[in-house]
């Protein structure tokens, strides 16, 4: 089986033009948060940036959103009312989507299971036409509409208990990377969908190719670790001067995640948090 190389950051780092300018390298929009739920907008928004994206949005709950702008001065937000994300919000955040000419949008990271917002999700996902990076709560959310997601150029970032709500297949148990890669493109295909599994071996397929990644440590199965992968796959997609397509976007997003998370543990062991990983993520693209 093939496995994702360093080699794959040339695809999606070409050489920046002298007279680019800000906008052409992504504007990505991020729906997150709850009222509980409060810092996961933070953690993909600074893997966005760090990934290379020039303008990060965010919008979500009063609550988290107060969060992440006071975390970092550099995020746009559009605050909603409420504890959670309503579908009394979605026209909301379209006319937000206009106004700033977002190119990309992740969705789902701390956004919990209430019926209200998984309806909220699905509604949104279905007026969006733009490049999606659905993850965490949003992918369970989708159970119920699965057949949007072939209409729409996505991807899903499932971890096991995620995949089996989305695809009503139990997969921790797995442990053949052969058989796990053999479940991942029958349900990418039938999802019409790129499917980013994350694992002690990621597996990623779009119902036709699949490419493995083991460029990480068990050491990153802790909270937050998902959240610097989908930011760092929605800087990727977000990017207009530098279109690759979803499948290609996830195998450069694990290896980039998981090679930032290594080099992260081998300076802070068991005690490595998600920041750490996204301090390294520079090093990663400096230097493979």
């Amino acid at each position: 089986m093939k496995f994702v190389t360093n080699a794959i950051l040339k695809e999606v780092y070409p050489k920046k033009p002298e007279w680019s300018h800000k906008g052409q390298y992504g504007k990505l929009l991020i729906v997150s948060g709850n009222e509980r739920i409060t810092g996961a907008g933070v953690l993909v928004g600074m893997a966005a940036f760090r990934a290379g994206c020039d303008t990060v949005y965010q919008t979500g709950p009063k609550r988290s959103m107060d969060v992440v702008a006071n975390y970092y001065p550099a995020f746009l937000t559009q605050p909603l009312d409420g504890s959670q994300l309503e579908r009394k919000h979605i026209p909301k955040i379209l006319e937000f989507i206009k106004d700033m000419g977002i190119t990309a949008v992740e969705i789902g990271n701390g956004l919990w299971r209430s019926k209200e917002t998984r309806k909220a999700v699905i509604e949104f996902v279905k007026r969006i036409d733009l490049p999606m990076v659905i993850d965490a709560d949003a992918i369970r959310s989708m159970k119920d509409a699965q057949y949007v997601l072939g209409e729409k150029k996505c991807m899903i970032l499932p971890h096991a208990d995620e995949f089996k709500e989305i695809t009503g297949v139990r997969i921790v148990d797995v442990t053949s990377v052969e058989r796990r890669a053999k479940i991942v493109r029958e349900q990418a295909a039938k999802l019409s969908t790129t499917i980013l599994l994350k694992g002690h071996v990621d597996i990623i397929s779009d119902g036709k190719r699949i490419v493995l990644n083991n460029v990480h440590s068990q050491l990153m199965s802790k909270g937050g670790f998902g959240d610097t992968l989908a930011g760092i796959c929605a800087a990727l997609i977000s990017r207009k001067i530098n279109k690759v397509s979803m499948f290609t976007t996830a195998c450069a997003g694990a290896y980039i995640n998981g090679k930032a998370g290594l080099l992260a543990v081998k300076k802070y062991g068991v005690a490595v948090l998600p920041t750490d990983a996204i301090e390294e993520i520079s090093n990663v693209i400096k230097n493979g």
